[in-house]
């Protein structure tokens, strides 16, 4: 929930974050054997997906895009390190969403994304790994 206050009204935005609308980001079978998953053959696994570096090697999203946080405003600018640039400073992209959102934690994937695609960074990130994945078989 996200209070403002118009002109001495208070409003309040509140926006649905569980239960989650897919589980496949979340989601971990421990009864598949690591060692069937296609998911191995490119070092993938759930536990730990490729971050951003890796998305700007493979392309799907490019230095100087626009990140913005899901429901809100508020821009960055993705640097080539894969910092954003916010107000002329460079931070992680982590640090910028907790202290916009002023949580202690936040799923930075899940609540960042690309302005250009208007899909967050877990949709891209999750689309060319299902793409290559099915390259595979």
């Amino acid at each position: 929930m996200t209070p403002y206050k118009i002109n001495d009204q208070v409003y309040i935005n509140i926006e649905k974050v569980l239960p989650l609308s897919t589980y496949k980001d979340y989601y971990v079978n421990f009864l598949d054997s690591p060692i069937k998953s296609s998911s191995q053959k490119k070092g993938f696994t759930r536990r730990a997906l490729p971050k951003i570096n890796e998305m700007l090697e493979w392309g799907v999203v490019n230095a100087g895009d626009t990140i913005v946080a899901k429901g809100r405003d508020d821009e960055s600018t993705l640097l080539s390190n894969g910092n954003v640039e916010v107000y002329g400073e460079e931070i992680s992209m982590q640090k910028w969403l907790k202290e916009l959102f002023g949580w202690s934690s936040i799923q930075t994937y899940v609540f960042a994304v690309h302005k250009d695609t208007g899909k967050t960074l877990s949709q891209i990130r999750e689309e060319y790994m299902e793409k290559e994945q099915n390259e595979d078989i």
